[in-house]
């Protein structure tokens, strides 16, 4: 009894993940905004996690936190994201840290644009047709 007591109480302890990595802040020290460029940056903190999609776009690294308990969904408990602007010519512009706090939720909403004959279904408008076709032809 004693042993399927602390098993069940194991089952219910929080279980916290990290996954992502964010260089920490004696690296990010070595880097010097207006001096450093995209290649420094990678020898000193790493290949970023994710970049921007225009070349002059910064890097992005991102470290997330989740928390499991039991058999509820896992819940992010900690994000960081570190993000290094780059000007046009690759040099380090800025370097910034966001955090959880400084997010927004953004609610994804699937639009569809409706069609006239979107509400008819597919054999109405297969035979629809069966009754509109003449066969009169005025070409011959």
């Amino acid at each position: 009894m004693a042993f399927a007591a602390v098993f069940a109480l194991s089952a219910c302890a929080a279980q916290y993940r990290t996954h992502g990595y964010v260089p920490p802040e004696e690296d990010l020290q070595m880097i010097v905004p207006g001096v450093d460029t995209r290649a420094t940056v990678e020898d000193v903190v790493g290949i970023p996690t994710t970049s921007g999609v225009s070349g002059e776009s910064g890097y992005y690294y991102i470290e997330s936190e989740t928390r499991r308990l039991g058999f509820q969904r896992p819940q992010v408990v900690d994000r960081t994201v570190l993000a290094i602007t780059f000007d046009p010519d690759g040099v380090v512009r800025n370097i910034a840290t966001y955090g959880l706090e400084d997010g927004n939720v953004v609610p994804i909403t699937r639009r569809v644009t409706e069609t006239p004959d979107s509400d008819i279904g597919f054999i109405r408008r297969l035979f629809g047709n069966i009754g509109g076709l003449s066969l009169a032809n005025d070409d011959l």
